[in-house]
């Protein structure tokens, strides 16, 4: 095996092995711009959908409890689902290698139609997924009589 001097890094790297660390890595001076403040939630994944008898959002948010998440009503139709995934503390011994996990706040909100109860909204939480139900109000049927024709 030969061993060829890197010209970007001034070490000297094995083209033959695979596994080798001496990789270069065109980026490796460029400042980079992750924050781990970043936004946490902006593609917070939810599902709406209506049944018969109410209209049921469904929130994915792994890793929060119910204590870090807020349902608000807004405005008599607003739903507002809010929240925080708070920063990891750092140990000063730690070297992270990435950081891929999102922390920080997301708010959603949903304006829904006429035909629901928001006075008996309710909301669980359950596995890292919230439902918010909201009901519906009965549309009752108009009364159909029949009426004999004479004649």
């Amino acid at each position: 095996m030969s061993m060829i001097p890197s010209f970007f890094s001034g070490q000297r790297s094995n083209i033959f092995d695979p596994f080798s660390l001496n990789i270069w890595d065109p980026f490796k001076d460029f400042p980079t711009q992750i924050s781990k403040g970043n936004s946490a939630f902006v593609n917070t994944r939810i599902d709406w959908k209506e049944t018969p008898e109410a209209h049921v959002l469904k929130a994915d948010l792994p890793g929060l409890n119910k204590e870090e998440v807020k349902v608000e009503v807004e405005d008599d139709r607003v739903v507002r689902i809010s929240g925080e995934r708070k920063i990891e503390k750092e140990d000063k011994n730690d070297t992270w290698h990435r950081v891929e996990r999102s922390s920080g706040k997301f708010v959603r909100s949903f304006r829904l139609p006429k035909n629901v109860k928001m006075d008996q909204i309710k909301a669980a939480m359950e596995n890292g997924v919230l439902t918010v139900t909201v009901p519906k109000v009965e549309v009752k049927k108009p009364d159909v009589k029949a009426i004999e024709i004479s004649g």
